[in-house]
């Protein structure tokens, strides 16, 4: 019997590990886990991932910001090589001085540095690089009857290469390159060697990357310095030759030396910007220097007697503005203050004032013009225009606005200043709501008459013989008389901004009203000009009357706002008033009613009838039919012997006696006073 072969025992031992306990098989080294707890997973290689990640979107990062660096620099280089190009090809703008203007010791200093500022101007366009090119011309000999071609030399600038360019595969070379670092990143932790390399090659990858861009780069910017330099060249000769101008205008005219400082570096601000405008007209219509630097000079006279006008004009206004600046002052103290309170004051004065060119000024007045003459030839010719109709009835308002509005809310929308190409939607939005043109189609039934022939018998009494005639005879026919009804309505311009403005824009709009932009010589034959120049009229109260506490507390209120302009909706003294909105504020604020806002109407239904024979200070007074509104359309505040304040244009007194008030008279009424 052979012997079995015995086979020795396996020793099992149990211990403990991250994943609970197991047994481990010591001969076979098979281990068994005998824990319930669920084994740890291994995140060692998960969390490189998005670390990877990371890295990979910070470099592109990197990469991304070089690349847009660049193409910024790019086009900062290509904007001063077309703006140095300009320059060039412009004349010079040199300025001619007479022998008697450089012997003048007061004008030396400002006519030297207007040539020195010519000869660096004269350099900087020579030192633009240029090259020789072959033209060829074609000319034809008459006499001979051939034609010949000639050749000739032309200098032209050389551009600078090395203008940005992009590589179409220049994108997917920089995927792939990023792919393929991604995933070495992936494994790279695994090999201390592999991780060491590739961020060296990373480094020097980038390295290699930005030292190039920077060094495009420098070049390109070398490149383009000639016609960087002409161009600044240019911009302080300018600066140089409209200094002249300005020290001229006060050499010429000692009243302007003497003018509020405020007055001068306005005039100085537009002399430099016309003689600037000047010298580009110049460029583009081949005007002679000497041309340039005389309109200039003409423009600056202008210029300096406008501001003389708004200073003389404004003289009050500037004093109180000063003084306020001085009380703020002391209040607050300190230089920088000081300085920062006198630039607001000299801001707050001219806030009110067009700042536009008045070329663009114009050219927005005379493109509302051309379409309210096309509106017109439209309204004149409307029956060849439209055919088809029986009738046409009319009932057109009339085609009018007043410039002064329209520059206003221009000036307004704009926050001061526009140019002619900036503003044409907003022509178009402000026409569409002045005017409205509506056509309506009516259709009633009507009869004509008309003849017809028929055929009847006809006996003789005689013989009794029967024969047939025909005869004509008439009918009513209906048939259907087409109406065309047009109406025009004019919204009227001025009642347009409250709808298309926040308050802070109705404010500008109403401080340029106020003032007509201190322009009244832009349209004097506006209506506005003679209104809004002349005092607003006054009226002495009798003592009397304001012992009456409540009429005297609502009049002082009222008169504070006299000479405010009309402003259709306003209601405050930010936006200025229309007439209710006035009435409204004035009995709000001085305590005695509060109304809130209300309308014309508004204020009569809240107040009690009083005859003509009962008025007295302090009622309100309504008129209808002032425009084309139903009802109240405008309300006053009566202050007796006759007299109103209310808001016209502007807010004034006024004589209601007139046969214009008397014949839109409606009736006296008392406020419900607190």
């Amino acid at each position: 019997m052979p012997l079995k072969e015995l086979k020795a025992p396996d020793k099992v031992t149990k211990k403990m590990t991250h994943d609970g306990a197991v047994t481990e098989n010591l001969a076979t080294g098979e281990v068994t886990n005998i824990s319930s707890r669920d084994p740890e997973v291994d995140l060692s290689a998960s969390s490189e991932e998005p670390a990877s990640a990371a890295v990979d979107l910070a470099a592109r990062a990197a990469e991304h910001h070089e690349a847009h660096t660049a193409k910024k620099q790019a086009k900062a280089d290509d904007k001063a090589v077309k703006e140095g190009s300009a320059t060039r090809r412009r004349p010079s703008s040199r300025l001619q001085f007479t022998d008697e203007e450089r012997a003048d010791p007061a004008m030396k200093k400002y006519i030297d540095r207007s040539d020195k500022a010519a000869d660096r101007l004269d350099k900087a366009k020579a030192a633009i690089p240029t090259k020789k090119v072959i033209r060829a011309e074609r000319t034809f000999d008459e006499a001979a009857g051939k034609g010949k071609t000639r050749l000739r030399f032309e200098e032209v600038e050389k551009k600078p290469n090395g203008k940005l360019h992009h590589n179409p595969l220049s994108r997917p070379v920089q995927d792939l390159k990023a792919t393929a670092h991604s995933k070495i990143r992936q494994v790279e932790h695994e090999n201390v060697g592999v991780e060491a390399g590739h961020k060296g090659e990373l480094l020097a990858e980038r390295g290699v990357s930005y030292t190039g861009s920077k060094v495009r780069a420098a070049i390109r910017h070398h490149k383009t310095k000639p016609w960087r330099d002409a161009a600044k060249a240019e911009q302080a000769s300018i600066k140089a030759n409209a200094e002249y101008l300005y020290q001229k205008a006060l050499h010429d005219d000692p009243a302007l030396a003497a003018s509020n400082p405020v007055s001068r570096y306005m005039q100085k601000q537009r002399i430099k910007r016309n003689y600037a405008k000047e010298v580009r007209k110049t460029g583009q219509n081949t005007k002679k220097a000497a041309t340039t630097a005389k309109n200039a000079a003409i423009r600056a006279k202008e210029a300096a007697k406008q501001a003389a006008a708004f200073v003389k004009s404004n003289w009050k206004v500037i004093l109180i503005v000063v003084a306020i600046a001085a009380v703020v002052i002391l209040l607050i103290g300190g230089i920088s203050s000081c300085t920062m309170m006198l630039g607001s004051s000299a801001g707050t004065v001219f806030s009110s004032s067009y700042l536009s060119e008045d070329t663009d000024i114009y050219a927005a007045e005379n493109a509302y013009l051309s379409m309210e003459a096309e509106l017109q030839y439209k309204i004149d010719n409307y029956e060849s225009l439209n055919p088809g109709y029986d009738e046409y009835r009319y009932d057109l308002d009339d085609i009018e606005h007043d410039p002064y509005v329209l520059i206003s809310i221009l000036s307004a929308m704009y926050e001061g200043t526009f140019t002619a190409e900036q503003i044409t939607a907003d022509l178009d939005m402000l026409f569409e709501k002045q005017y409205i043109l509506t056509e309506t189609v009516e259709t009633e039934t009507r009869y004509r008459t008309e003849t017809r022939t028929g055929t009847r018998t006809v006996t003789d009494p005689e013989t009794g013989e029967t024969t047939t005639e025909e005869y004509e005879y008439e009918v009513q026919v209906p048939y259907t008389y087409y109406i065309c009804n047009v109406k025009l309505e004019n919204f009227d311009l001025s009642h347009v901004p409250v709808y298309i403005m926040g308050e802070e824009t109705l404010s500008l709009y109403a401080a340029y009203m106020s003032t007509l932009g201190n322009r009244e010589d832009l349209f004097p034959a506006s209506s506005y000009v003679e209104k809004y120049t002349n005092p607003p009229q006054t009226y002495d109260i009798p003592a009397s009357a304001l012992e009456d506490e409540t009429f005297a507390a609502f009049i002082t209120e009222a008169e504070k706002y006299i000479g405010y302009p009309y402003v259709w909706g306003g209601s405050n003294p930010n936006t200025s008033f229309d007439c209710s909105g006035f009435v409204s504020w004035a009995l709000t604020e001085s305590g005695v009613c509060n109304t809130g806002r209300l309308g014309a109407q508004g204020l009569y239904n809240i107040s009690t009838p009083v005859s003509s024979a009962n008025a007295r200070p302090g009622d309100l007074i309504f008129f209808t039919g002032t425009y084309d509104t139903p009802g109240v359309s405008h309300v006053g505040i009566y202050v007796g012997g006759g007299k109103m304040l209310h808001c016209g244009d502007p807010i004034q007194y006024a004589d209601i006696n007139t046969s214009y008030w008397q014949s839109h008279f409606y009736a006296f009424g008392r406020p419900p006073f607190d």
